[in-house]
């Protein structure tokens, strides 16, 4: 037999084997079998994890109760808030609050108040400013220096769905230094070498949906 003939001979039973062993690896389809089903996309009601878990759209949000007790009036008025500004996030406002509150802090205490203005309103503005203005009187000076903020946490919250107006109320615990000075520069008050805290609570306020994103702080107290 013709040595070209007995190569495809074989290479043909070669083929044969191999058609065989892949048909038993992998299996055939036959008869009907059901397409694979689309992916979800994002606005569909459910996802599947890969264990075959259900989760409901609608779950709880862990961006409010992280910080505030699941079902509380707090939560209520932040949820409102959120169906009436979808961008909104309770801890992204809180790392803005953090660093407004170092800004309006010192600011405060050093009198230096007009870059403050966009973030106070007029009625805080005003008691800031005779607070400052009382001090340069008397020839007072204050020497501060911001150390940490050891805690800040949302005390409050609330929402008004006919104004739209959101008001936050976030309790803070600040360190600091600070020492007063006469006209004389002499300490009349304070120690440089010893952190105090500062416990406050401020409220912050915005008209929630509105083109401008700035917070104001409405109100102070501890």
């Amino acid at each position: 037999m013709d040595s070209a003939v007995i190569q495809l001979l074989v290479l043909a039973g070669i083929a044969v084997f191999l058609i065989l062993k892949l048909r038993n690896v992998l299996g055939t389809r036959e008869g009907y079998e059901r397409p694979p089903e689309p992916m979800p996309g994002p606005a569909a009601s459910a996802s599947r994890t890969k264990s075959g878990f259900e989760v409901i759209e609608g779950g709880e949000d862990h961006d409010i109760t992280d910080h505030v007790p699941a079902n509380s009036p707090a939560a209520e008025a932040l949820a409102a808030m959120k169906r009436a500004e979808p961008s909104f996030n309770l801890t992204e406002f809180l790392g803005g609050a953090r660093g407004a509150y170092e800004m309006i802090l010192m600011g405060f205490e050093r009198g230096e108040l007009d870059d403050l203005v966009p973030l106070l309103s007029r009625d805080v503005f005003e008691s800031f400013d005779e607070v400052v203005q009382h001090r340069e009187r008397e020839g007072l000076t204050v020497e501060a220096s911001f150390v940490g903020l050891r805690e800040i946490a949302v005390s409050d919250a609330r929402f008004d769905p006919a104004t739209r107006e959101a008001e936050l109320s976030v309790r803070f615990v600040g360190e600091i230094t600070s020492v007063v000075r006469d006209r004389a520069g002499t300490i009349v008050e304070g120690d440089a070498n010893r952190v105090k805290q500062e416990r406050d609570i401020w409220t912050f306020a915005r008209t929630m949906g509105s083109d401008n994103p700035n917070w104001r702080l409405v109100a102070t107290g501890d």
